[in-house]
Parts: structure tokens; sequence; C-alpha cells
């Protein structure tokens, strides 16, 4: 998992991404990320009610993911098989709102981390700018319908009448 090749490539310079792990401590300031992560979401009105009342679980995913990623060895995978982010998500019904809003909390707690070398901060927050979107699986009611495979003409799907 600690295959870095979808690594963002807008990440500062002078920190690999499999060296993040250990710059910033390992394990536990992960665990305090995810901490301070965990603490804006049950104080939001859109996330919070898309998690379970138990919260201790997924800040422990979290974390373990996390330090995963960026270079701890296989301390999320051992325990929980491939991560399969967009699989693991797809029975939570993520907006584009919600997207947003878990990349501005995690955002904000990404930047509490002032301990972490400033490399650190920018591989993290390159990740959440690009990973983020491609967990939303519900559009908004309101969003314009999508053609079908079967619609792929300009004007639609084949009727059949003559103009």
């Amino acid at each position: 998992m600690s295959d870095h090749r979808d690594a963002p490539d807008d990440a500062r310079p002078g920190l690999a991404a499999h060296e993040v792990h250990d710059a910033v401590g390992g394990l536990p300031a992960f665990r305090r990320l995810v901490g301070s992560f965990y603490a804006k979401v049950e104080r939001d009105e859109v996330l919070r009610p898309m998690y379970p009342d138990d919260l201790e679980p997924g800040k422990d995913h979290l974390a373990r993911f996390l330090a995963q990623y960026w270079g701890g060895g296989d301390v999320y995978s051992a325990d929980r098989g491939h991560p399969r982010l967009r699989l693991r998500h797809a029975p939570f019904s993520i907006t584009p709102e919600a997207a947003g809003r878990w990349a501005e909390l995690m955002t904000a707690a990404v930047h509490e981390q002032t301990d972490w070398p400033a490399a650190a901060r920018d591989h993290l927050l390159a990740y959440v700018r690009t990973a983020t979107p491609t967990l939303i699986n519900q559009l908004p009611a309101d969003a314009r319908t999508l053609p079908r495979q079967d619609d792929a003409s300009p004007t639609g799907p084949d009727t059949g009448s003559a103009t």
C-alpha cells in the first residue's frame, strides 16, 4: 500500500511521500491528526449524521490508513485488508457538499499539526485535494441528469421517428 505512483505531484520537494510517516512521528502523530479531525466532525451538522454513534473504530481505521499510506508499513492492511477506499465508502451517500466539508475539516486538522514539517503537511494537503473527490458517489438532487450510454447521440436516443 505504500506505492505512491498516485501521490500528488504538487507536494513540496525535500520529503518523499514514503518518508512522511517517520518525519511526523509515526502512528501516534497520525492519531493526533485524526483526533483533531474527529473533534471537528463531532460538531459538524453535515458530517456527524453520516458517522456511527461510536467514533472510536473509525478513528483507529483512519489513523492506521494514513500511517500506512505515508510509509508506516502494513499497520492498516494487516488487520483490515486492502483499503479499497471507494468500496468501503460506497454504503454512504457522499455528496459534493459532504466531500467538500470532509476536505475542509481535514485541511484544518492538518494545519493544526504545527510540529510537523511543512513538507509533510503539504503532502497531506495535496492528498486531501486529490483523493477526496474520488469518493463522491451521489450527485445532488438538482444535478443535471447524466446521459445513459445508449443516449450517446447529442440529440438523445433514437426514437425511430423521421424528421
